[in-house]
């Protein structure tokens, strides 16, 4: 089952992928966050300069809704474009920009992640390319002791071909014997199918999204199948 308008086989002649970096004003938990010096460059920088050492990539844009992001990020040399300050997230501020580009992937990098890991950027891209039939494409890297009962890290659980089956910030699986399925903790880094994410954007919030405060669960309640890409290195 796919939401309206995804479609898994829409052709292309070459498949381009644009990585999107959206950066923020107002953060709620640190104003200007994207803009914090970090080894006297602002954090937007450092994400933007990792992202540019990654393979598979057309396109790099920083997306803000602030023209002083804006500036900054001209000066230091990156492609900028402004969206709407009513964006209510980070994926719904690349929807509205991706409408007008002409690609066929879209890597979501986070504004706040100034030692992304430009392999996972990668493998994301690459993925997308060599794999139309996956609308949605994300990491996940081996839990750590305490993950579990840490709700700001996020948990996932994948079927045996590799898709989500569920996220959560409980401690999932429960391990109530040994040997079972290894305990992953999801990286915060997406790519999509252009279709898809723009479907997706399109869609309201669900119950379970609600729940868990996890947009990535509206994908898997709507039947968006979601590939989990393990053995990332974490950024921290």
């Amino acid at each position: 089952m796919h939401p309206q308008g995804f479609s898994p086989s829409a052709a292309a002649s070459r498949f381009r992928v644009v990585a999107a970096i959206p950066a923020r004003y107002g953060s709620t938990r640190l104003p200007a966050k994207a803009l914090l010096p970090l080894a006297g460059k602002p954090m937007v920088e450092h994400v933007w300069r990792r992202t540019l050492l990654a393979r598979g990539l057309d396109r790099v844009v920083v997306l803000t809704d602030d023209e002083r992001i804006a500036s900054v990020a001209r000066g230091f040399g990156a492609d900028v474009e402004l969206t709407p300050a009513d964006c209510a997230s980070g994926t719904d501020r690349i929807a509205w920009a991706a409408r007008g580009w002409d690609c066929q992937g879209v890597v979501n990098v986070q504004g706040d992640e100034p030692l992304i890991d430009p392999e996972g950027i990668s493998r994301i891209a690459e993925h997308l390319a060599a794999h139309p039939e996956d609308p949605i494409v994300t990491l996940a890297t081996d839990a750590e002791p305490g993950d579990d009962a840490t709700p700001s890290a996020v948990k996932v659980v994948l079927d045996r071909a590799g898709y989500a089956l569920y996220f959560s910030r409980a401690g999932i699986p429960f391990p109530r014997q040994a040997g079972g399925a290894k305990p992953l903790r999801h990286l915060g880094i997406y790519g999509y199918r252009r279709d898809a994410l723009l479907a997706l954007a399109a869609l309201e919030p669900t119950p379970l999204e609600r729940s868990e405060s996890l947009e990535q669960l509206r994908a898997l309640e709507n039947g968006l199948r979601i590939r989990v890409l393990t053995g990332a290195r974490p950024s921290w």
